[in-house]
C-alpha cells in the first residue's frame, strides 16, 4: 500500500509539472511515458505480474467487445441528453475538451486512443486498481464482495484527483464518474482492453457532442 500510494502521488507531481512548465509538443509524449512507467517499473522490480491487455484469445476479446457495446449505448446517450439540457438551460459545458484543427483530427484521434486511453488505463486500473485489490483482499474479511468494489471507488478517486491537480479545475472532479465506469469495465472484464477501448470513445464522444451542441 505505501509504495502504491508515493508512486500515485510522484507520477501526479511530476504530470502536474509537465503540465505546467512544458509545451503542449511535449507534453504529448512525456505525461503518457511518465504514467506508463509509473505502472511497470515498480511491478518490474518488484516481480510482480501485471494485469494482461486481454487481446489474446477469442473470449476475451468478445467479452470486451460486448460488455463495452452495451455500455457506449447505455452513458452516450444519457450523456448527449444531459450536456442538451445545460445547452437549453444556457449553462456552461464542463470541461470542455481541447479539439484541434481540422487538419489534425487523425493525430488527435490516435493521441486519444494510443496515448491518453492506453497510459491512464495501465496506471490508475492496471496500477492502481489492481494493486488496491490485491492488498484489500488481504486485509477484508469478505473479498468476493469488499474488496473489487472498495478498488474500483478508490481508483476512481485517485483518476479524479489527478485531473483536478493537473487540470486546476474543481469540475474535474466529474471524472470520477467515467472512473467508475473505467473501474468496473477492468473488474468485470479481467483486461485493460475493455477500459482502453471505453476511455478512448468516451473522450472521442464527449468532443464530437460538445462540438456539435455548440454549433448555432
Amino acid at each position: 500500500m505505501t509504495e502504491t500510494v508515493l508512486v500515485v502521488i510522484g507520477a501526479i507531481a511530476v504530470v502536474r509539472v509537465l503540465h505546467m512548465t512544458c509545451a503542449a509538443s511535449i507534453q504529448w509524449m512525456a505525461i503518457p511515458g511518465v504514467l506508463v512507467t509509473a505502472a511497470l517499473v515498480p511491478a518490474w522490480i518488484r516481480k510482480r505480474e501485471f494485469p494482461r491487455v486481454g487481446l489474446r484469445g477469442e473470449g476475451a476479446l468478445c467479452l470486451s467487445a460486448g460488455t463495452v457495446g452495451c455500455v457506449c449505448l447505455s452513458v452516450f446517450p444519457a450523456a448527449f441528453f444531459g450536456l442538451w439540457v445545460l445547452t437549453l438551460l444556457n449553462l456552461p459545458v464542463p470541461l470542455r475538451p481541447v479539439v484541434p484543427e481540422r487538419r489534425d483530427w487523425l493525430a488527435w484521434l490516435l493521441y486519444q486512443f494510443f496515448y491518453v486511453a492506453v497510459a491512464e488505463e495501465v496506471f490508475f486500473r492496471g496500477y492502481v486498481q489492481a494493486n488496491a485489490m490485491s492488498w484489500l483482499r488481504c486485509a477484508g474479511r469478505r473479498p468476493g464482495i469488499t474488496a473489487p468494489w472498495a478498488a474500483v471507488f478508490l481508483s476512481a478517486g485517485c483518476f479524479a484527483a489527478a485531473h483536478i491537480v493537473v487540470q486546476g479545475q474543481p469540475t474535474a472532479a466529474l471524472t470520477f464518474l467515467p472512473g467508475l465506469i473505467l473501474g468496473w469495465l477492468f473488474f468485470r472484464t479481467g483486461s485493460l482492453l475493455a477500459p482502453i477501448v471505453f476511455h478512448g470513445l468516451a473522450n472521442v464522444s464527449y468532443a464530437v457532442i460538445t462540438m456539435t451542441l455548440a454549433q448555432p
